[in-house]
């Protein structure tokens, strides 16, 4: 079940909530309202790296050797 960001347009007020299914009722935690709007939320992780997508002849992106004895 996915997570949401809301923001409530009566009390402004940002809160999260599980949402089992896409006709979930979700009101404001604070005031009650269901005057509310779904926030953007981008997807994060830390502590996985970014895969090296260069098409360069060298050994890595951060040296121009093509070796990589420099920076490993």
């Amino acid at each position: 079940m996915p997570i949401y960001e809301y923001k409530c347009n009566e009390c402004n007020e940002d809160f999260e909530k599980l949402v089992s299914s896409s006709t979930t009722e979700v009101s404001c935690p604070k005031c009650n309202s269901k005057n509310i709007t779904k926030k953007f939320s981008l997807f994060g992780m830390s502590g996985v790296e970014k895969p090296v997508t260069s098409t360069s002849t060298s050994g890595c992106s951060s040296c121009s050797s093509s070796s990589c004895k420099s920076c490993h």
